[in-house]
């Protein structure tokens, strides 16, 4: 989930697809309007005007991130998705803008909830529980969760989808993509298309919270004999496609590691970063949202618990073949098997610019230099953050790169950044190369 503590910012959800297009057209034109008043300043002071910084102001950053925490859903999401890019994709002042929505997501008021589930479970519904709190415990860009009792005292958490979210994905997305496209915020000639029909899908898959308890499900089992980590289980009886229903684990939000010795931040932060490459490498599956909510830690255990299942997605064999080739030759410091196999996974085309793929290259071998050294890489200590944003600034704000990852690997970069950052907050001691050995050699099983 995207938020914890909703507060009492509820707002209703535009439910139909004229509503949230004449959402969207209002700020569209609330930014069009800000360029053409900041231009018109610009020439009145003799200057000619830039476009590409009256596009990105602070005031539409605002008017931008406020309007899609509004509408939520597809809206938000992608704004959300695209704001975890590492600088390869978007200029780094319209990231900037996007990053205020991971954190920003209101929940529906108590009058449309009731709507929502007498549409999936009925009227009367409530005689169903011993308790249902009303206010959400948590609210995302597509759903919000609320705590429940049934009648033997079994408690639930209760995801519900927002309305309209599922039928408005696909004009949500090229709605968003417009604005994308206004003059001076991407390279004329960069080519969005197969990163928004991927997204389309990821978030068409998201709405589908039958498919998210069938992944839930699918986890929970690969996951049951591990004691590092606990998962809810699905209550079935509950289940719809907008609304799924859970056992309520008790536990602490991952920050509270914060404060715990070295020795759990350290065992926290490998057992996350070998999931993912157990995910990439073992399990052909993976969970795509690092959102800190989505992690959390049971106090009385230190089991982890893994939440928010929607954002799975399918690994295939070549393509965990083509990972474990680039891995392998990064850790040998193979420059050209390096660059064989960041062409096959579309770091970069046929066509590349030398200098482009140089950069890319670099970036990479840096990237590795935590796999190579014997000793555990210090999160905290390490400045390696700092040299790969600046050189994934290097690659965003250049205006001839035109060329765009595969969707799936910007999801995968997604997850590993995501881990990242909070090894890095967790101040954690971590053997990388010892997690890399231990799948360098496995095989992804077919599915």
């Amino acid at each position: 989930m995207d938020r914890d503590g909703t507060g009492d910012r509820g707002a209703a959800v535009p439910g139909s697809r004229a509503a949230r297009l004449m959402h969207m057209g209002g700020i569209a034109a609330g930014i069009a309007g800000g360029v053409v008043a900041g231009g018109l300043r610009q020439m009145a002071q003799g200057r000619r005007p830039d476009l590409h910084g009256l596009v990105l102001t602070p005031a539409n950053a605002r008017q931008l991130a406020e309007g899609l925490s509004h509408m939520r859903g597809a809206a938000l999401k992608l704004g959300q998705m695209l704001s975890m890019d590492t600088g390869t994709v978007l200029p780094p002042e319209l990231t900037a803008i996007l990053a205020r929505l991971r954190d920003d997501a209101r929940p529906m008021p108590p009058k449309q909830l009731q709507r929502v589930l007498e549409a999936e479970w009925g009227r009367g519904w409530r005689t169903r529980f011993r308790q249902f709190d009303v206010r959400p415990f948590a609210a995302a860009s597509i759903g919000q969760v609320h705590r429940a009792e049934l009648p033997d005292g079994q408690v639930l958490a209760i995801k519900v989808q927002y309305p309209g979210v599922r039928a408005s994905i696909d004009s949500d997305v090229d709605n968003i993509a417009t604005l994308l496209r206004l003059p001076g915020l991407l390279p004329r000639g960069l080519d969005l298309a197969p990163l928004l029909t991927a997204a389309k899908a990821q978030l068409h898959d998201e709405a589908d919270y039958t498919a998210e308890a069938a992944h839930l499900r699918r986890f929970g089992a690969w996951l049951a004999g591990d004691d590092a980590f606990v998962l809810p289980a699905v209550h079935d009886a509950l289940c719809t496609g907008q609304v799924l229903a859970m056992t309520h684990v008790p536990s602490a939000p991952i920050e509270a590691l914060e404060q715990a010795p070295q020795d759990l931040r350290d065992r926290a932060a490998t057992r996350l970063i070998d999931l993912v490459l157990r995910e990439l490498f073992d399990l052909g599956a993976m969970q795509t949202d690092p959102n800190l909510a989505n992690y959390r830690v049971r106090p009385d255990t230190g089991r982890l618990v893994l939440l928010d299942f929607g954002a799975v997605r399918a690994i295939d064999p070549d393509t965990a073949a083509a990972f474990r080739a680039l891995l392998d030759a990064g850790l040998a410091g193979d420059r050209d098997r390096t660059a064989q196999a960041m062409l096959r996974i579309g770091y970069f085309g046929a066509a590349t610019a030398p200098a482009h793929r140089d950069l890319i290259l670099r970036m990479f071998d840096t990237a590795m230099a935590p796999f190579r050294q014997p000793q555990p890489f210090d999160f905290a200590q390490s400045d390696l953050p700092d040299r790969l944003r600046a050189m994934g600034l290097a690659i965003g704000t250049d205006r001839d790169l035109l060329h765009v990852p595969p969707a799936d690997t910007l999801f995968l970069h997604r997850k590993i950044g995501g881990m990242y950052l909070l090894a890095a907050r967790l101040r954690a001691r971590v053997d990388l190369a010892a997690l890399v050995g231990r799948h360098r050699g496995n095989a992804a099983p077919a599915h």
